[in-house]
């Protein structure tokens, strides 16, 4: 047996127990999308196609209920209009902000694809461009700066919290919903009238709250990602209120059309298949993140977060501080993956992003997280942000691959 493998196995040996706790949370959701399943009555004729208007599409309305429902949110919009995460969000917030409203983001600089949607970076289509003012609080030792949140909130009227879950592309923690309910109950002492608006992606099922049920009052995610299970082929979903979900429907659409409009193409069984695979598509990933994170901390890398830490989304850190590492490290993915496996990646300027980006996704899905994948800006530390895997053996086989190819550059 070649030495990586004899080392994966030891180690994924090891962690018995905790591949135990992944499968007990995937177990819990996978009743929980069941029953919501069984309660809504999904029957074949949900997937029936719809076009042009979309008007009165039965499944695409039962969709958006079994959202709500397993997100323990009134009201949820799950649309394949929506291009990706970072549209669904932008939709939010342009629907919830207006001229002179404060955006307020509590988890720092939010994930690079919003830069321009806010203002950060200059463009004529921003909020900045509307007069939406935008401020940031750093985290504090990778939790939420309180003091200074309740301070900023006391002497400004603010119209919008964002919180960001994921780390994006920076180097600290994700938040966890303890952390995330704790500062959401000091910020509704003090206004109640804010709203919390919470960019979810990467984190649906990893844990079995969402972020509605401590406090959020509205949360933005991919399909492409976690709940869409490999299966979605695109589309994002917002969930929370009624009446703040209608403002973003009116967004997406127009006014007065709002959720009532929006054909689903026959995309309604595919979305529904994903979700029903999701718990344990989720619990595959989580795995290859744990057996990743043990394994290339053995080999004598930083990886954050470690194996034996609480897991928050799919994302896994492996910091090589060293630039051909990230491109070997993702190249081998690239070639493990079973879509363009003899593709060659390399860092280049991708569309919203400030630093060049490697990104390995030989997926069925273009850009699907969840199908594993990996990725990372070419700057320091040289940090590889990799997620997702329909499978675990499948990710095991691709970090084979990926430390082969590292081992190979010596």
């Amino acid at each position: 047996m070649k030495k990586i493998e004899k080392l994966i196995n030891e180690e994924e040996h090891a962690l018995a127990e905790k591949f135990l706790e992944i499968e007990q949370i995937e177990l819990e959701n996978s009743k929980k999308i069941l029953n919501a399943f069984h309660k809504y009555q999904v029957s074949e004729s949900d997937f029936a196609e719809t076009t042009g208007y979309g008007y009165n599409d039965i499944g695409r309305d039962k969709i958006e209920k079994i959202f709500a429902e397993i997100l323990g949110a009134e009201s949820a919009l799950v649309r394949s209009q929506f291009i990706s995460g970072s549209h669904a969000l932008t939709v939010c917030l342009f629907a919830l902000l207006r001229p002179n409203d404060i955006l307020l983001s509590i988890t720092g600089k939010p994930y690079d694809t919003l830069d321009e949607v806010i203002g950060i970076k200059e463009n004529p289509s921003s909020l900045a461009s509307y007069n939406i003012k935008y401020h940031q609080i750093e985290l504090v030792e990778d939790d939420f700066d309180t003091k200074k949140i309740l301070d900023f909130i006391k002497e400004n009227k603010v119209k919008v919290i964002e919180i960001q879950r994921s780390k994006g592309y920076s180097t600290r923690k994700s938040i966890s919903n303890e952390k995330l309910e704790k500062v959401i109950k000091e910020i509704k002492k003090i206004d109640e009238s804010i709203i919390i608006m919470v960019d979810n992606c990467y984190c649906e099922l990893v844990d079995t709250r969402s972020p509605i049920e401590v406090g959020a009052d509205i949360i933005v995610g991919s399909l492409i990602k976690n709940l869409g299970g490999g299966i979605a082929p695109n589309g994002a979903y917002i969930a929370g209120s009624d009446e703040l979900v209608s403002l973003c429907a009116e967004r997406l659409t127009l006014p007065g059309e709002g959720r009532e409009v929006g054909p689903t193409l026959g995309i309604n069984k595919q979305i529904l298949q994903g979700l029903f695979l999701a718990p344990s598509v989720v619990a595959s990933a989580l795995k290859v993140a744990v057996l990743t994170s043990k394994v290339m901390n053995t080999l004598g890398y930083q990886v954050e977060p470690t194996a034996e830490e609480k897991r928050v989304d799919i994302v896994q850190n492996i910091i090589f501080h060293d630039k051909e590492k990230l491109i070997n490290f993702t190249r081998g993915i690239q070639n493990s993956s079973p879509i363009d496996s003899n593709a060659r990646v390399d860092a280049w300027s991708m569309p919203g992003y400030s630093d060049k980006v490697i990104m390995a996704s030989g997926s069925f899905v273009q850009g699907s997280s969840i199908e594993l994948s990996c990725d990372g800006p070419i700057r320091e530390p040289y940090i590889a942000y990799m997620q997702g895997s329909l499978t675990y053996p499948y990710g095991k086989l691709a970090l084979i691959k990926a430390i082969e190819s590292l081992e190979e550059e010596k």
